[in-house]
């Protein structure tokens, strides 16, 4: 089976005292995210310690990654999330080993 599925895991490390705030931006994702023709999967974290947020998504291939980021709810919390973060997003590329499809 030819797998052309993209699995992106991002980190999010808010400064002190802008939880709130990096919350609420990665919230507003979440729903235009997951009506996404390609987007398969689109879920939200939070650290059990410390306080960092972390997104799990998966897309079904790399035009749909591309999609998703030309979206404007893409293009608005890019624009406005770097403010409240201690560090540059972490972002992982997977590609899956024993992964359930």
């Amino acid at each position: 089976m030819n797998d052309n599925r993209v699995s992106v895991f991002a980190s999010f490390k808010p400064k002190p005292g802008a939880e709130k705030q990096v919350e609420e931006i990665i919230r507003r994702m979440v729903a235009p995210t997951r009506q996404e023709p390609g987007c398969i999967t689109y879920d939200l974290y939070r650290a059990q310690t410390g306080s960092s947020y972390h997104l799990f998504e998966v897309y079904r291939d790399q035009a749909a990654v591309e999609a998703h980021r030309a979206t404007d709810h893409y293009k608005s919390y890019r624009s406005k999330i770097p403010d409240f973060l201690a560090e540059p997003i972490g972002v992982t590329v997977l590609n899956g080993v024993d992964a359930r499809r």
